[in-house]
């Protein structure tokens, strides 16, 4: 019968302030990302630094109509992140969706559901990252079809960076992009980047694995390099106070914002 053996002893307990004593962060992963997570494991630090993940619907097949598609589950991915966690940043992981959506209505949307946290995005992080690296004329690495691409051109060329020269897989497939190799991601970065006319190179999408491969690129080009992956986490980590600079992880984890 059902209460019947052993008699539960009820403990008395102390709470404390668990996980993410220093900081705390979540991240809206898409539904097809199959890198970011490995990569902010590398790059975030540990010790009292929790990291919270929830997925956001999106379509393997990337274009603009797709990305923009996102905006209809941003806020439904954002509120699943507890809100009671009580973050003190939060990053939407996908560099062309906020391109097509729009960083500052991602950044608004996140808001509604956690009015406390800064919000960034690879988009805003790799603006920032130019910015304190001081790149104004760069090379573009990019896995997207043409019309994504164009529309990254477009949109870094109006925050005052010139775009000297684009390399591009030509996926629109987000399986088969994180399925590129390092070393294919590291051959076009050398290609482009060693051009005259950039002073560094921007390698985007969350999917690629490009954080691998920044200090062996930046070693071949003596020119900075910075991907989306390495751009969103070196944002948010500035943002909440961190300033750890994680061993491999490029030029741009040694500077502030």
């Amino acid at each position: 019968m059902p209460g019947e053996g052993a008699t539960i002893e009820r403990m008395d307990f102390v709470t404390d302030e668990g996980l993410g004593t220093r900081v705390r962060i979540g991240l809206i992963v898409l539904q097809s990302d199959q890198t970011i997570e490995d990569d902010f494991r590398t790059l975030m630090p540990r010790e009292g630094v929790v990291l919270h993940h929830v997925r956001i619907p999106n379509a393997d097949n990337v274009s603009p109509e797709t990305l923009r598609r996102m905006e209809q589950d941003l806020p439904r991915a954002a509120a699943l992140l507890p809100a009671r966690i009580g973050f003190d940043a939060i990053g939407y992981g996908c560099t062309s969706g906020a391109t097509l959506i729009g960083e500052e209505r991602v950044a608004r949307i996140v808001r509604g559901a956690h009015p406390g946290a800064r919000v960034s995005d690879p988009l805003t992080a790799v603006k920032a990252a130019l910015e304190v690296l001081d790149l104004r004329h760069i090379a573009l690495v990019t896995p997207y079809p043409a019309p994504v691409t164009c529309e990254m051109q477009d949109t870094l060329r109006a925050a005052g960076v010139e775009v000297a020269a684009v390399a591009s897989f030509d996926q629109s497939d987000d399986f088969t992009v994180a399925r590129i190799a390092p070393a294919s991601i590291l051959d076009a970065v050398l290609r482009v980047g060693a051009r005259g006319d950039c002073d560094g190179v921007f390698v985007s999408c969350t999917s690629l694995r490009a954080t691998r491969i920044i200090a062996e690129a930046e070693s071949h080009l003596n020119k900075p390099v910075v991907a989306s992956n390495q751009a969103l986490a070196w944002h948010l980590m500035r943002l909440t106070g961190l300033t750890e600079a994680p061993e491999g992880a490029g030029r741009l984890f040694h500077t502030g914002l």
